[in-house]
């Protein structure tokens, strides 16, 4: 019997990164798509606003994408969905952007369903995000002939494109705490309640699934590296991540200080790092303090949100329905018309992403 290809290697791994401008971007949905079944279900793809909204960012000089996908969209309209993703790579390489998709998540409403879908609570984070497959598909191994039809046909059609920078597995695999009516500890962190930490730390029902998608996506054996994003502290989960990804992710929504602390500790692999999630401006994760500390370490960066529109994640995880619009947005950059929440701060981020500024030292090709 055939076995699948091996995890890249560390030098590979350098040797693909070099070759790169850095890559620095931000989490993508378009403003008129409330999670990732109206991004890509075929009544609301929306390419308008995404080549509207692309554009602006190539302006301020971001050159990379990460994007989550949904296993229902590609099961209700295989052939559609598919062309919907090469829709997309054709806009965002016409701007230079290159992407990064994400197959599986964890976070927010656990159970999906295709068609149209309920419009934003107002005030609320997130309010429609929904999981992929969903926690009773997770746990259940006699449904993932679906999921595993599913990844290898978009790893298949897409394993060997140029436009796809990277394959990010699963996000933030076993976390249950999103959406919770317990999340008023989460913006103070002084105290993790018992009942969470202990569901954290305990063996992750996801974990069977995270293997999984791993040994898909290694026996199709894309051209593309591989990676899954340390998220929190359960020890099988990032003992398994670090040992199984090409190249090491990782998300920070903390200061400056912990973010050089993780980046010194994940240095430790050996192989390059992205942080695929960062920027929440109140717990001090923002554009001023954290793109020079990626920049220095060469670290590729995706902070989350563009255009605060119908996914509102300009509110914070803890804000509860009818919070009005603060003055300092949680996530999210320019408002629907192209303006930026901080002007200063975009000034920032054009400097910073200046293309001189882009090259790495040892790449080989120009941003």
């Amino acid at each position: 019997m055939a076995t699948s290809p091996p995890r890249w290697s560390a030098g590979r791994a350098r040797d693909w990164y070099e070759k790169l401008p850095w890559q620095v971007g931000f989490n993508f949905v378009p403003s008129t798509a409330v999670n990732q079944l109206e991004m890509w279900q075929g009544e609301t793809f929306d390419p308008e606003t995404i080549e509207r909204e692309l554009r602006w960012a190539a302006e301020l000089g971001f050159n990379s994408l990460r994007v989550f996908l949904h296993d229902l969209a590609w099961e209700q309209d295989r052939d559609g969905f598919i062309g919907r993703v090469r829709r997309f790579l054709e806009i965002a390489s016409g701007f230079q952007f290159r992407t990064m998709f994400v197959f599986f998540d964890d976070c927010w409403h656990p159970d999906p369903l295709p068609g149209p879908q309920p419009e934003p609570v107002p005030g609320v984070h997130n309010s429609r995000w929904v999981q992929s497959p969903g926690n009773r598909v997770v746990r259940d191994p006699r449904q993932w002939g679906r999921l595993e039809d599913y990844v290898r046909d978009v790893v298949e059609t897409f394993g060997e494109d140029p436009r796809v920078l990277l394959w990010d597995l699963y996000n933030e695999p076993g976390n249950s705490l999103l959406p919770s009516a317990s999340l008023s500890w989460w913006g103070k962190m002084t105290h993790v309640p018992p009942r969470a930490l202990q569901a954290w730390l305990a063996p992750s029902p996801s974990l069977p699934l995270l293997r999984a998608t791993f040994r898909w996506v290694r026996e199709v054996g894309p051209s593309q590296p591989l990676t899954a994003g340390l998220w929190f502290i359960n020890g099988g989960l990032n003992r398994f991540q670090l040992e199984a990804s090409d190249v090491i992710s990782f998300h920070q929504y903390a200061g400056p200080a912990s973010l050089r602390r993780v980046i010194r500790r994940r240095a430790r692999a050996g192989r390059p790092l992205l942080c695929t999630e960062y920027m929440a401006r109140p717990r001090k994760s923002r554009f001023e303090t954290h793109l020079p500390i990626f920049r220095s370490a060469e670290v590729g960066c995706y902070h989350w949100g563009h255009v605060f529109g119908r996914t509102q994640t300009a509110f914070s995880w803890t804000d509860q329905p009818g919070t009005l619009e603060r003055a300092e947005w949680f996530h999210d950059l320019l408002r629907p018309d192209g303006s930026p929440h901080d002007p200063a701060e975009v000034a920032v981020i054009r400097e910073i992403l200046r293309p001189s500024a882009t090259h790495l030292p040892g790449s080989s090709v120009r941003a």
